[in-house]
């Protein structure tokens, strides 16, 4: 399923957080959202799965505009995790994932065992099948954030929408999910902090600043020492990966690199 952001704008108390964003995502691409706080990642996302409602432009699925569907006829294609996505409720595991099933059960209805197996599945992708009895609460903040992702998946979405999926995951973690956008065969738009993480996830980014798109392209167009500079105010190296040829970031953090540590003289070691 194809994503399209058709000059998508939003202003809120005055203010323009985004500003006419047009980004193509084709049918089983991934793409990341990649910027500074507060460039717009988020709020463009929230439009997306319906979160925030774009005062200028569409958000369109496969040409049609999200905003004509009802909530439960677009979650049955895209499913999302959130940034701040946390629950007070102590939910085990199993039924937490069970919430993915709810845009396609008819209110009320219990799972049937092939929905409990979606579920199992969804659990298994992420490697949190051994916590199904465990409550939410008693979990890592890591161990959470996989349990989200297993719900979205089990969403059994055309179109997934990650914001910061990465938040609170060890490293093996992050490139287990890495791996997983790469291979899904879905359509993925992806707000990630992490450049490397970005470079190595995606087929195409989209460097926000300032609510508009600065830069589109793949990762080795797209990621150049000046745009680094000129958008995330580091100085950058480029080197490639010697086995997977993704291009990656060393920053320079030495002092030649123009920046004052924040870290007081007397409290170094």
């Amino acid at each position: 399923m194809e994503l399209r952001l058709d000059g998508v704008s939003v202003e809120i108390a005055g203010r323009a957080l985004v500003r006419e964003l047009r980004l193509d995502v084709a049918s089983g691409e991934v793409v990341g959202l990649v910027g500074p706080n507060g460039s717009g990642k988020s709020t463009a996302l929230r439009c997306v799965y319906r979160a925030l409602r774009p005062t200028g432009g569409a958000v369109l699925l496969d040409g049609a505009d999200v905003a004509g569907m009802s909530l439960r006829g677009s979650a049955r294609f895209v499913a999302a995790l959130a940034q701040d996505s946390q629950s007070e409720l102590d939910f085990t595991v199993e039924e937490m994932v069970a919430l993915g099933r709810t845009p396609h059960l008819p209110h009320g209805q219990a799972l049937s065992q092939k929905e409990r197996e979606l579920c199992r599945s969804a659990m298994e992708q992420v490697g949190v099948a051994h916590l199904a009895d465990r409550g939410v609460l008693t979990l890592s903040g890591g161990e959470r954030q996989r349990v989200l992702i297993a719900r979205a998946l089990a969403q059994q979405p055309r179109v997934l929408v990650l914001d910061e999926p990465t938040n609170h995951l060890d490293v093996r973690h992050q490139v287990e999910l890495a791996a997983f956008l790469r291979a899904s065969g879905l359509t993925v738009l992806v707000a990630l902090h992490d450049l490397n993480l970005a470079a190595a996830a995606c087929d195409r980014l989209g460097v926000l600043c300032g609510g508009s798109l600065a830069a589109t392209g793949r990762p080795a167009d797209v990621l150049t020492p000046e745009l680094v500079k000129r958008v995330f105010g580091v100085d950058a190296t480029v080197v490639i990966h010697p086995r997977t040829g993704a291009t990656q970031l060393l920053y320079d953090l030495g002092a030649d690199s123009g920046h004052t540590s924040a870290i007081p003289k007397g409290a170094r070691t």
